[in-house]
């Protein structure tokens, strides 16, 4: 059975770094650093209007020329959001990210913003399930199971 979503946000926690559309790019970053996180959810008065990584960075200001203390975050933000609800199974997550290669998704819930996974995230949990799957074999071949 796969895990979902909702579970892998109880552990790790619901918590998003955000910040507003009209931030620029220096204030984006330095609040990613801050926070130690790869993205951004882009936000503004409660409702998500896109999400910033690095990867937006390398590709629209660095490379496109622009100024980052100039640009501002709305600007260059990934606006064509591929999201998942808290139901949503990581193997289907997994299956979404490396289909729109991307590494991050926004959760949502009733198109409310309730978390952010990262690919990080999907392959630990599965990591983790392949584990106990592995030791409970482990204990079945040893004959630890009553039967």
């Amino acid at each position: 059975m796969s895990t979902p979503v909702s579970a892998l946000l109880k552990q790790k926690g619901d918590w998003v770094v955000t910040i507003d559309p009209e931030a620029t790019v220096y204030a984006t970053i330095a609040r990613m650093v801050d926070q130690n996180v790869g993205a951004i959810v882009v936000t503004a008065r409660g409702e998500v209007r896109g999400i910033f990584t690095e990867r937006d960075y390398l590709r629209r200001i660095a490379l496109q020329g622009r100024t980052s203390r100039e640009t501002r975050v709305e600007e260059v933000m990934t606006s064509e959001l591929v999201t998942v609800e808290p139901g949503t199974s990581i193997d289907v997550c997994m299956a979404l990210m490396t289909k729109h290669k991307i590494r991050h998704l926004p959760v949502l819930r009733d198109g409310t913003l309730a978390g952010l996974i990262s690919i990080g995230d999907c392959v630990r949990t599965l990591s983790e399930r392949a584990r106990g799957q592995v030791e409970d074999l482990e204990r079945f071949v040893a004959g630890g199971y009553p039967g």
